[in-house]
């Protein structure tokens, strides 16, 4: 759980989130490259956001990536994101 608190306390400090989704998917992966035998190396993650109003798709990832840059480099190996704006979120 050390990478996935730390996924949920880094975009939580910079996307400020009305919905925070992280879903470890390593289960998924094992023996897999780049998966892990601790487990932590994939996750799917949903963020709700005001933050991205007015930034497209890709905008909006670089911001996650950009919150959670340490994990990606040393940890994470795969990362599914959906991004959305509370309006976004409310149309689903």
């Amino acid at each position: 759980m050390r990478i996935q608190s730390a996924i949920k306390e880094k975009i939580t400090a910079q996307l400020t989130p009305t919905s925070l989704e992280i879903i470890d998917d390593s289960d998924s992966h094992i023996g897999h490259a780049g998966a892990h035998p601790e487990g932590e190396s994939h996750f799917k993650v949903v963020v709700v956001s005001d933050k991205f109003d007015g930034k497209n798709k890709v905008e909006r990832q670089r911001m996650v990536y950009e919150a959670i840059k340490d994990e990606m480099s040393n940890h994470i190996h795969a990362l599914e994101l959906k991004t959305l704006t509370p309006t976004e979120a409310e149309d689903k």
